[in-house]
């Protein structure tokens, strides 16, 4: 895929993102906030199956959501795009700017939104802020996008399965939020569609914007080897061709 056309379905998955979110904005602050059909579901199975063993998984699990893992992370994927020292500095500065400006963005989103969280009596961790969307959620989802497309630069054709573990982490933990009970269903939807019509910005942008050689090694000289033509051998110089 060229550079045109990962810009162009960056974009376009970016912009589909934007307007299932706005959707549901609208959605939520029509209501006022309350629970939409599937919340009250997932809430009421949550509260019946909460093993003590399940419950500390669920904790661990939000906790790498927030705080100092999202931005570490973030950093390590900026080091996997980069091919010197240099670009992976610059890779990882950007994707701390997506996250951080991302973070900013949502957050403006909940104070406008102001959607109240479920009942205190039914949390299981702690929780701060207005419900909508999912701060945690959001931020995972970012950290496990930018991680995907660092892997793909660097491992085009290969390392499905750790894309695969990757996008299960930020999936897991927008679930834990909704099983440990302080977000409904709908918030942690929000959070989904959000990260990703970010991400898309932000990659959209990048994909546009940057040099083609900021995530690739250095251009070919005239004298390097390419594929599918083999280097000549010093050894038959002056000699005559066969006939």
């Amino acid at each position: 895929m060229n550079r045109r056309d990962a810009a162009d379905l960056a974009g376009t998955v970016g912009l589909g993102a934007w307007l299932a979110f706005g959707v549901l904005t609208a959605v939520v602050i029509g209501r006022n906030g309350a629970p939409l059909w599937p919340d009250d579901g997932f809430l009421a199975w949550s509260l019946g199956h909460r093993p003590d063993v399940a419950e500390a998984l669920a904790r661990g699990v939000t906790g790498t959501g927030s705080g100092a893992v999202p931005y570490v992370l973030t950093v390590l994927a900026g080091l996997v795009a980069g091919r010197t020292a240099r670009r992976r500095m610059g890779a990882a500065a950007l994707g701390l700017a997506c996250l951080g400006a991302g973070q900013a963005l949502r957050y403006g989103v909940m104070e406008a939104v102001h959607r109240p969280r479920p009942a205190h009596a039914d949390w299981a961790a702690s929780a701060g802020g207005w419900a909508f969307p999912s701060g945690h959620t959001t931020t995972a989802a970012l950290t496990a996008g930018l991680l995907i497309v660092a892997v793909s630069l660097r491992a085009p054709r290969g390392a499905t399965s750790l894309r695969i573990v990757i996008g299960c982490w930020g999936v897991l933990v927008g679930l834990s939020r909704v099983y440990l009970g302080v977000h409904w269903f709908t918030d942690v939807i929000g959070g989904w569609l959000f990260a990703t019509g970010w991400l898309g910005v932000c990659l959209y942008a990048m994909t546009r914007c940057l040099p083609a050689s900021f995530v690739s090694g250095p251009p070919r000289t005239p004298d390097s080897p390419t594929e599918g033509h083999a280097p000549q051998d010093p050894g038959r110089r002056g000699r005559s061709r066969p006939a």
